[in-house]
């Protein structure tokens, strides 16, 4: 428990706080993770709707007679 104490002692009133990313920047890791997450979840929705939307463009519209793709 030494080692504690000692870091406790020089962290003072950081101690058990979250680091930030860098120091002049007010991010947590945890929000930086999160933030990756909600990024990565986003993009992979985004890669859905346009598949979606070109397969309607291309087989679904034109096989319903909406349109003609030349």
């Amino acid at each position: 428990m030494g080692e504690a104490k000692r870091r406790k002692e020089a962290l003072g009133d950081k101690y058990g706080q979250e680091a930030n990313i860098l120091p002049w920047v007010p991010i947590s890791k945890s929000q930086a993770e999160q933030f990756v997450k909600w990024t990565t979840t986003g993009a992979w929705w985004g890669i859905g709707l346009m598949i979606a939307l070109w397969v309607t463009v291309r087989f679904i519209g034109p096989g319903l007679g909406w349109w003609e793709v030349q």
